[in-house]
């Protein structure tokens, strides 16, 4: 590992993470962390324990082709802001025929402000029903995401520089 690396999941327990808003289940199954949607409930997100601000995040997904979810990014959870609801940058996962993976949603704040309808190659790159491959930089006020090799997202924006990363499991009805 180069110097500055940082495992943010030790493979074995959730250690490290903290669970904000809703009611998903969250485990450990053969090394990975998985999220099971409970039905009527609000949107679960599973977040690390520190915040980050400059960062190289590396992270691998097997999606439910059935279910709309995300990573977030420089995310915030205040008591006055919506009750204490998660909001902040979100790099998508998005199995639906739009096809929006790696795109950048604004959880409970501006919604889409980098969808994939002008990247084409970027929509192309998600592959449902297998594991996938996401790398973001967040640099300053840059915000850059590649799926499987393929840049999706390229970003310039400076709402918030700072906070925790997140495992979203989606409000299911």
């Amino acid at each position: 590992a180069q110097d500055g690396w940082r495992d943010l999941f030790n493979g074995e327990n959730l250690d490290g993470w903290i669970q904000r808003n809703g009611e998903a289940d969250y485990f450990v199954e053969d090394g990975a962390i998985v999220g099971e949607a409970v039905l009527n409930t609000p949107n679960s997100f599973l977040t690390t324990d520190r915040d980050y601000g400059d960062f190289i995040l590396e992270y691998e997904v097997w999606l439910d082709s059935r279910v709309n979810s995300g990573v977030q990014i420089r995310s915030e959870s205040n008591p006055d802001y919506m009750n204490g609801r998660v909001h902040g940058y979100q790099v998508e996962l998005d199995p639906s025929p739009r096809r929006w993976s790696g795109g950048i949603y604004d959880e409970a704040r501006r919604g889409w402000i980098y969808p994939l309808t002008r990247n084409k190659k970027g929509q192309e790159a998600f592959r449902n029903g297998q594991w996938n491959h996401f790398r973001v930089e967040a640099i300053g006020n840059e915000i850059n995401v590649w799926v499987n090799g393929i840049q999706t997202t390229r970003l310039v924006d400076d709402l918030t520089l700072e906070g925790f990363i997140g495992l979203q499991v989606h409000s299911i009805r």
